[in-house]
């Protein structure tokens, strides 16, 4: 598997339990590592065979308009799940750095997912049954 990582991206979403630090954007840093097979970009160097990173970039600069949420477990979550279904990844692994504590360099959370597999859905729908 091939990876595109796009390091410490700089954002500025509301983010934080108590309503105060939710009360204005704040900076955070995101890491993303987005999994796939890009031989056939590598080959014919093709955008269109690969994940575009500046539009990947540009979606979560503006990913935390009108929003805001109180854990960066949940933000990294929603992030990693918005880049499944737009940007058609095989894994993506977000990490959303917060600068928070005064005694330390940042907080981190990181989340791995992976776009579901045919045994994903067949699962699945036994469990509805």
């Amino acid at each position: 598997m091939d990876t595109i990582v796009i390091q410490d991206l700089e954002v500025f979403y509301r983010v934080g339990v108590p309503d105060d630090e939710r009360a204005k954007p704040q900076r955070l840093l995101l890491r993303l590592e987005l999994g796939g097979e890009f031989s056939a970009a590598a080959k014919t160097d093709e955008l269109n065979r690969t994940i575009d990173y500046h539009a990947v970039s540009t979606r979560l600069l503006k990913f935390g308009e009108g929003r805001e949420w109180k854990l960066i477990e949940k933000l990294a979550v929603d992030i990693a799940e918005m880049l499944l279904a737009e940007f058609h990844p095989s894994t993506v692994a977000a990490e959303v750095k917060k600068f928070i504590l005064p005694k330390a360099q940042y907080v981190s959370v990181r989340v791995t997912r992976s776009k579901p597999t045919p045994s994903d859905y067949r699962h699945q729908a036994e469990g509805i049954r």
